[in-house]
């Protein structure tokens, strides 16, 4: 009798050891999106005008992918599809920049809370727009904000959150064993940028840059801002090393997920609020010691940013179904995780959807330019459905779907130059169909939609791309797009170009006052 009591408690306490185990081994979650940073701006893709030591070490001891991308290239949408799993065009208001995020989105972060895991962020999380409460109470769509500690940084324009001590100070409230998720939203590269930061301050060289792209001039004024731009990237990378350490002296970093990415191309024109690669294209690096097979690994597997919310309860064992989330679109990528392969991984993921709908405002009656595209290892295929109206805002409001800089300041003032063709790239109008040949043409400034030779290709992706959303049921693909026009956006927003035509002093801060071009107003023929 004494035997059976001894072996039937030695496999209870066995089972409950096996417990315990398993709740030590459930992950902590640690998510990094820098603000407006594009492909391939990190030491670990060859880039050597942008130092990442943190960033080549997680590639390095974790997975680094080469094609991941945004479904929407904007701040608030771009995150709003992180957070729920879903594509910017079924989340409704939440396909707005300046807009509003539905109260029936329930968000990962929210259900990791709900599952027992200790939630904050620091900075920037969903924004800009606005979160409603919900009976009366406040939501924290991530979790609590710890953003108050401060510090002083080495360039205006920088935010003075001492990002690194805000994380320590989460982890120095988090109970103890209980895991975490902790959104680390650096407001770097998001412009404006001290003029000539990168060069007297971060010690770089206009010969640093190998390549300007195509579609801006070559100038000392585009390097510099470029370089500008570069020494922001690297102070959000200062502050990821910052919390590797703090992990690292807590004994943590083996058990903790740690993904490290952006919302949207770099603040320049053709890139952060279009479509195209410079624009959706994002860096991305994923380290988890106890979770990942074969470290150093290169993976060519079309990721989307709506893949993230769907690992994350894969990891956490959270049952989509029982999360309390809606039907979450993305894929976890704990397979490639565990598969220890380079390359091509998973074969179905030879391609990713894209798409724009109302950003910043600035046309008549608000207006946005909608945008669904599909992109491959070999083409880029755009379908603009309104494209009688500005792709980047209005001329006489400033072009305001571009922020203020050097650059956009120089490609304005080409319009009248010989180098009008490329103001026309950044903010002419465009036809219809835009098809791109990336082997060929990697800067996208070739656009091939009527070149017979393509047809076939063409015709595939453009069919591809209508099935997949007729599949998600996309109101644009449906004939019900004009909704977007008219979700509400923020007060100090709402009708931008008729309150400022009528003489009421509107707020623009993200673009500069020489921006408005009214002359530049006219059909341009196609």
């Amino acid at each position: 009798m004494k035997i059976k009591t001894i072996i039937v408690l030695t496999s209870f306490l066995f089972t409950i050891s096996c417990i315990g185990e398993k709740q030590k081994k459930q992950p902590n979650i640690l998510f990094c999106i820098s603000d407006d940073q594009s492909f391939p701006h990190a030491g670990a893709y060859g880039c050597n005008w942008v130092k990442t030591p943190a960033f080549d070490r997680i590639a390095k001891d974790g997975i680094l992918f080469t094609n991941a991308y945004t479904c929407n290239a904007k701040c608030a949408p771009s995150r709003a599809a992180i957070l729920t799993g879903r594509n910017s065009w079924q989340l409704e208001e939440a396909a707005s920049h300046v807009g509003y995020f539905p109260n029936k989105f329930k968000t990962v972060f929210e259900a990791l809370k709900e599952a027992g895991y200790q939630t904050g962020r620091t900075a920037k999380g969903w924004a800009p727009g606005i979160v409603n409460k919900i009976n009366n109470q406040a939501r924290e769509i991530i979790g609590k904000n710890y953003s108050a500690i401060r510090t002083t940084p080495p360039a205006k324009g920088m935010s003075n959150i001492d990002y690194t001590a805000n994380f320590e100070a989460f982890l120095e409230d988090r109970t103890a064993d209980q895991p975490f998720a902790f959104w680390y939203g650096g407001i770097e590269p998001h412009r404006r940028y001290e003029y000539q930061s990168g060069i007297e301050k971060g010690g770089k060289k206009l010969t640093d840059i190998s390549k300007v792209p195509n579609y801006w001039m070559d100038n000392e004024i585009v390097r510099t801002d470029m370089l500008d731009y570069a020494f922001e990237v690297e102070y959000f990378d200062k502050h990821l090393q910052g919390m590797l350490n703090a992990l690292e002296k807590r004994g943590m970093l083996e058990n903790t997920i740690i993904v490290v990415t952006s919302d949207n191309g770099m603040p320049f024109p053709r890139c952060k609020a279009q479509e195209y690669p410079s624009s959706c294209h994002m860096p991305l690096a994923i380290m988890w010691p106890d979770g990942i097979k074969e470290k150093g690994r290169t993976v060519s597997d079309f990721v989307s940013n709506i893949d993230f919310a769907a690992t994350f309860l894969d990891v956490a064992g959270i049952s989509p179904e029982k999360s309390g989330m809606k039907a979450v679109t993305g894929k976890s990528l704990v397979p490639i995780f565990k598969s220890g392969k380079s390359g091509r991984v998973e074969e179905e993921r030879n391609y990713v959807l894209v798409a724009k709908e109302r950003h910043d405002t600035g046309r008549p009656n608000d207006w946005g330019y909608p945008i669904r595209g599909i992109i491959s290892d070999d083409f880029v295929y755009l379908k603009n459905f309104k494209s009688d109206r500005w792709p980047t805002g209005q001329p006489e409001t400033g072009y305001l779907d571009c922020d203020g800089s050097p650059t956009k300041t120089a490609l304005l003032n080409a319009f009248n130059t010989d180098n009008h063709k490329l103001w026309e790239m950044s903010f002419g109008k465009r036809n219809t169909e835009e098809f791109y040949n990336l082997k060929n043409d990697p800067d996208c400034v070739n656009n091939i939609s009527d070149d017979t030779a393509f047809n076939k290709d063409k015709t595939y992706w453009s069919t591809l791309l209508v099935e997949e959303l007729n599949k998600q049921a996309d109101p644009r693909i449906l004939g019900k797009g004009d909704v977007f026009d008219n979700y509400p956006i923020i007060p100090s927003q709402i009708r931008f170009y008729e309150r400022y035509f009528n003489g009421e002093k509107m707020s623009y801060g993200w673009v500069n006052k020489s921006d408005f071009r009214p002359e530049q107003n006219q059909d341009l023929a196609r």
